[in-house]
């Protein structure tokens, strides 16, 4: 007996829609387009992504990269099914960590993959995205879309974000000079940002409520809503208090993945360490529900979660009321978190006053 089929198979069969993937990347295009910027004016669709950095002004310019996820955020995102803001966060967290450094980001490409593409989706995701670009002054000039049966269950994604951005030589960051004396202020997250949402969803499933249900720490929305509040981006204002205060800022330190504890020292020499008065700052309502209904103790908070502080700025004492003008200025008025402190110990951060969860 044969075993041949009479009937050739297509890629179809197999489950990869190539039409759906031309449908997706039409609609697209005006998303893609709006986020053109100086140096970046082509469209989508070529095999690469051209950015010309002559066009930006630059004088001596050093590349700046960086890339990461959104994390389990997204199944968040896939249970709600509420798609349009994780692109903001896939943006948020690359960005961020480039103006950590003092860089100016200049393009984007992400890579969106899935089981099966659901063309409507896919242009939720990439709106986010595209908002993302817009918000941090950046271009978006490529992507990746990869359909991968059996390699996602239905319904399932991933994205990932790579970001490029350039800064003058002599503006790189941080500084030398971070020193004990320095103001340390810290800007305000609009919630857990992209960090943590294994822990959180676990809560949410001790909590036994529902993504649709009312969330119990933000009125008129939902459970679901609330949680994928989209990662705050920093771009705009700290550029501007950057320009505005010369070389008044030595050091930034974007607060991700293990809060506080992992993220400050990052940016600080041997021989000294972060002094936080946690009394200074209340975090956001989210937290205290998390901590509660989680049982979480306010030092693993504060290694799991930003607790309300997305960004941390240290400047000499003498420069600090200008650098906090500056960024009230900006839109985003900092508070004074505590000071940079001689220590020889192991500890790189230490903590005063109590964290009101």
């Amino acid at each position: 007996m044969s075993n041949e089929r009479k009937n050739s198979l297509t890629y179809a069969d197999a489950g990869v829609d190539i039409d759906a993937g031309n449908a997706m990347v039409d609609a697209i295009k005006p998303l893609v387009r709006a986020t053109r910027r100086v140096g970046a004016d082509a469209e989508i669709g070529g095999f690469g992504g051209l950015f010309d950095l002559k066009a930006c002004g630059f004088k001596d310019p050093v590349l700046v990269a960086a890339n990461d996820g959104v994390g389990t955020k997204l199944k968040v995102a896939i249970e709600t099914g509420i798609h349009d803001t994780v692109g903001i966060d896939l943006v948020a967290m690359s960005v961020n960590d480039l103006v950590v450094q003092g860089a100016e980001p200049l393009f984007f490409l992400d890579y969106f993959a899935t089981g099966k593409l659901a063309p409507g989706q896919g242009v939720a995701i990439v709106k986010g995205i595209a908002e993302g670009c817009k918000d941090a002054g950046c271009a978006l000039i490529g992507g990746e879309t990869a359909e991968m049966p059996g390699m996602y269950a239905d319904g399932d994604y991933d994205l990932a974000g790579f970001a490029v951005g350039a800064v003058e030589r002599d503006a790189i960051l941080p500084r030398g000079g971070v020193a004990e004396g320095d103001v340390i202020l810290g800007l305000a997250s609009s919630g857990p940002h992209s960090n943590g949402y294994s822990l959180i969803r676990k809560i949410v499933e001790l909590s036994g409520l529902g993504w649709d249900a009312p969330a119990p720490f933000a009125e008129g929305k939902t459970l679901g809503e609330a949680l994928l509040t989209p990662t705050r981006i920093y771009v705009r204002p700290l550029l501007a208090a950057l320009k505005a205060t010369g070389s008044a800022v030595k050091a930034l330190a974007h607060i991700t993945g293990g809060g506080f504890p992992d993220n400050i020292p990052r940016v600080l020499p041997d021989g000294i360490a972060a002094s936080i008065d946690l009394s200074s700052f209340t975090p956001p309502p989210v937290f205290g529900w998390l901590s509660r209904i989680g049982g979480v103790e306010a030092l693993e908070m504060l290694r799991t979660f930003n607790c309300g502080i997305g960004m941390i700025v240290v400047t000499a004492a003498a420069d600090a009321a200008a650098v906090e003008a500056a960024l009230a200025e900006a839109g985003l008025p900092p508070v004074r978190l505590g000071t940079v402190i001689r220590q020889e110990g192991a500890e790189r951060v230490v903590y005063s006053g109590t964290l009101t969860l």
